[in-house]
């Protein structure tokens, strides 16, 4: 069960549900509490931890029956019939020609195909795990696994009537040879079924292409700021898939933060009073999730990087105790309530139709001065402050000097800056002036280097 588990969230992953892999190990706990003897139960269990979206609901329930639903109606043997008759089934059955005896002998004795026969039926049929298509392909390739198994209307009718032959022959009365009848045709029906669920299950499996994987391999390690509208789409369509990885490795590290672990100086300071006996042991407080705020540069040599980074944040929210975001090209501007009213993909064209860009406009000094002088109770010790920008000036005043508060009020102050450190402190950049203000400084250009880098951030929060 737990590999059907496995293949059923690969299958809601490639049709566009978020599921992280913290999320995947909670479905199989739920499971191991719930069971699976009652089906609805079992659907409740795995729809609780699976699903978080709305949108992600429908993709959950068209899959399901493909995976869970795939041994279809209950196939029932022959029965009302006497021993004698029994035997006179078997013994026909015997008498059928081989490509017929083993169908006739499952559908009369309600015995369902294994795994491994629908397998090597599909496999024969020419059907692959990584197949994808339409609706109408899977209908096909359905009625080609159901002819290459002899389950066609036409096929089953044929069998039957070679095997009512047999049965006449024999002695068998018309009570007993109809009964024989539509036992079969029923168990026909429900081993249909049980083939056309096990085709969709196959077409429905999140498909193992390695070229695909190269390809955004290498998209996301080529500079954002280089890549077509096509590219950068694709992009935006894997940063799903990106963000669910990335959610997975912060919770865990929380998690593992959060485990009791013994607080050796608070223990000695406070068994002081007893003179040490007895001794009451302290543990270390609990990791809390960070609270970040961003102010990033949103001009026009930034707004690939800008727009990634703000995806990727505001994806990863239920990992983030709370987020503020400002952005600014001459001046700067609180874009925090955008993003609490929209999904990243909504609110970042709202964001950048707000600051449209212009020629030579940017000015991080003066961004600053208005942060300091009204924004500036959005950092305080517990803030994670990360600047994204490539720090250049149009040299105006790059006002270190309010960075450097900046730095004494927050907890860390990371840069996030897209060029090459050989190209700082060339032409109107100032990054040389910001390094000193920062707590660590990284290179991103390509989606790969602002994933690592957001990695790092919980790395260091719960390391």
């Amino acid at each position: 069960m737990e590999n059907r588990i496995v293949e059923f969230i690969s299958a809601l992953r490639s049709n566009g549900a978020r599921v992280s892999l913290a999320e995947s190990a909670d479905a199989v706990r739920a499971v191991t509490e719930v069971g699976i003897l009652d089906k609805n139960t079992f659907r409740v269990g795995l729809k609780s931890t699976l699903v978080k979206e709305p949108a992600d609901a429908a993709i959950f329930e068209n899959l399901f029956p493909h995976y869970f639903g795939s041994d279809g109606p209950e196939m029932q043997p022959v029965e009302g019939l006497t021993e004698e008759q029994m035997q006179q089934l078997q013994d026909a059955i015997e008498n059928l020609r081989d490509q017929i005896r083993e169908l006739m002998r499952q559908l009369a004795n309600g015995e369902k195909p294994s795994r491994e026969q629908l397998e090597q039926a599909a496999t024969q049929a020419g059907i692959s795990p990584n197949m994808r298509g339409s609706e109408q392909l899977r209908e096909w390739m359905t009625q080609r696994m159901q002819r290459q198994m002899g389950l066609t209307q036409q096929q089953v009718k044929d069998a039957l009537e070679a095997l009512l032959k047999q049965l006449k022959e024999q002695g068998m009365d018309a009570e007993g040879r109809q009964e024989v009848r539509d036992t079969v045709r029923e168990n026909a029906e429900s081993m249909r079924q049980q083939v056309a669920r096990f085709v969709g299950s196959q077409m429905q499996r999140q498909p193992d292409e390695n070229r695909d994987r190269q390809r955004i391999d290498d998209l996301m390690n080529r500079p954002l700021a280089s890549l077509s509208g096509d590219e950068t789409d694709e992009l935006r369509a894997h940063v799903r898939r990106l963000v669910a990885q990335l959610r997975s490795r912060a919770s865990l590290r929380m998690r593992r933060a959060n485990r009791e672990k013994l607080d050796v100086r608070r223990t000695l300071r406070h068994s002081q009073r007893y003179g040490g006996v007895p001794i009451e042991l302290k543990q270390k407080k609990h990791a809390l999730k960070p609270k970040i705020t961003i102010i990033i540069d949103v001009s026009t040599s930034m707004r690939p990087v800008a727009e990634f980074m703000l995806r990727l944040v505001y994806e990863m929210q239920d990992q983030i105790g709370k987020a503020r975001s400002f952005a600014f090209i001459g001046d700067m501007h609180e874009i925090s309530m955008v993003f609490s009213e929209h999904r990243p993909e909504s609110a970042i064209p709202i964001v950048l139709e707000m600051l449209p860009p212009g020629h030579y406009s940017t000015d991080l000094g003066n961004s600053l001065a208005t942060f300091c002088n009204s924004m500036a109770d959005a950092v305080d010790h517990r803030t994670i402050l990360i600047f994204v920008g490539d720090a250049r000036n149009n040299y105006n005043d790059p006002r270190a000097d309010l960075a450097a508060d900046l730095k004494r009020r927050a907890r860390r102050v990371l840069w996030f800056n897209p060029e090459n450190p050989y190209e700082w402190n060339t032409g109107d950049s100032d990054m040389n002036a910001y390094l000193t203000h920062a707590t660590a400084v990284h290179q991103v250009a390509t989606l790969k280097q602002l994933s690592d880098a957001i990695d790092s951030l919980f790395e260091r929060h719960y390391g």
